[in-house]
């Protein structure tokens, strides 16, 4: 007598982010209210009820895609005398080994509408916001700001405009020349 294999176990990690990046595509080329949540399962590869058992709801998996806390927490975890190397390697490192810069979601933010506005909001107060906190001296949101701004143009440079260069260059090595001009806007 044989017995069947068991059925392959999913990784619940895994699918989770495959269903945020489906829902971030998609919320990146389309109105909220014309996506379904059908559509967000087509495009993560699963089942709806699956994306219904790991978030409940649309308006639940939208509120976290739309969220930017988890990813500036990880961001935003160095010390500040060395954390403009560390924002820089995080978002090549993110890219290179999820494909994906959860900074630039602000990127593809929709222009008009509630959802582009609460988006750039999540986006102040999470990332810029949080990053100026931490800033001591003068003008320290206009200093947050423009480390972000270097900071999403990297991302950009690599995972959209995938310059050769960097592309072919360690996380390390972008991180130690181009961390100082992030790190000169967070310790002048």
């Amino acid at each position: 007598m044989t017995t069947a294999p068991a059925p392959a176990r999913r990784d619940a990690e895994a699918t989770k982010a495959a269903i945020l990046k489906a829902a971030r595509h998609l919320l990146a080329r389309h109105a909220h209210a014309d996506i379904t949540l059908k559509a967000v399962a087509e495009r993560a590869g699963v089942s709806p009820p699956l994306v219904v058992k790991y978030f409940g709801n649309k308006d639940a998996l939208f509120a976290r895609v739309m969220s930017f806390d988890t990813d500036a927490d990880a961001l935003l975890d160095a010390p500040l005398n060395d954390l403009g190397r560390h924002m820089v390697r995080h978002v090549l490192a993110s890219q290179r080994d999820r494909g994906a810069d959860p900074l630039l979601r602000i990127a593809f933010a929709p222009l008009h509408g509630d959802h582009g506005d609460i988006l750039r909001a999540n986006f102040r107060a999470q990332v810029t916001d949080r990053l100026a906190a931490r800033l001591t001296g003068p003008d320290a949101g206009l200093r947050a700001e423009l480390a972000v701004a270097a900071l999403i143009g990297v991302g950009v440079m690599y995972g959209i405009a995938r310059g050769p260069h960097l592309r072919e260059s360690g996380p390390d090595e972008v991180a130690d020349r181009y961390g100082p001009l992030v790190q000169a806007q967070l310790t002048p």
